[in-house]
């Protein structure tokens, strides 16, 4: 066990879905996955595992921001030996063909965050997926007739109070979406030699205003989550 993750080595499998919101991640495992079982539950942060079209897989929600996948994502790599992790995710609409319920896989995350600058000598780090896991998410959209499209985003560590210039440089740059974990959890992944890649679905435009429910982006977004769970196995 880990102080942040009550759980026994062996109970996680190799491949893990990571969603923001654990009562998202509760969700998945009883309405995606057979023969779910709670593995942990330390301040919430509710994780299972169990079979996915007979590959035993997990999903655990790792909250939000970048300190917080960040203190999951280590754990479960160093110590639960976990070798694939998908996040699952919600953005914010940046370009105006990013539109609301739209699915958006994060080929590259730009970050306004120090954290990727202090594990790379202080420069920028090229935070982007690996790259079989993305061709393969890519091929799964075609095979499953989902719509998805395939860009950069951006990983911001305010929700709220941003420099106002930079919503129109990300759209001048063109920027998909703006959420607040994929940069960490690409670059621990390169750190640590696993997999990972973000699906997302853009729950509300920060240009246009629209937006979704909670409870829609809690128990919702059932493409994404089919598009991820096929792209795992």
């Amino acid at each position: 066990m880990t102080p942040h993750i009550n759980a026994n080595k062996g109970d996680f499998a190799e491949t893990i879905f990571m969603p923001g919101d654990p009562l998202r991640a509760k969700y998945i495992a009883e309405n995606f996955l057979e023969e779910a079982v709670e593995v942990c539950n330390v301040r919430g942060m509710l994780g299972f595992t169990g079979n996915y079209k007979g590959k035993r897989v997990s999903v655990m929600g790792h909250g939000m921001g970048i300190p917080s996948v960040s203190i999951y994502v280590h754990e479960l790599i160093k110590f639960y030996d976990v070798k694939t992790i998908i996040r699952i995710g919600s953005a914010g609409g940046v370009a105006l063909d990013a539109k609301v319920r739209d699915i958006v896989v994060a080929t590259g995350a730009g970050t306004a965050s120090l954290t990727n600058r202090s594990k790379f000598a202080g420069y920028d780090c090229p935070a982007t997926p690996t790259f079989d896991l993305a061709l393969r998410c890519h091929k799964t959209a075609e095979a499953l007739g989902i719509e998805a499209k395939f860009g950069n985003i951006f990983t911001n560590d305010l929700f709220y109070g941003s420099d106002p210039a930079l919503i129109p440089t990300l759209q001048k740059m063109n920027i998909l979406g703006v959420e607040m974990e994929t940069a960490a959890l690409y670059t621990l992944a390169m750190e640590h030699g696993v997999n990972a890649l973000s699906i997302l679905t853009i729950s509300d435009h920060i240009v246009t205003g629209e937006e979704t429910t909670s409870e829609e982006r809690q128990n919702g977004f059932n493409n994404m989550v089919k598009l991820a769970l096929e792209t795992g196995i």
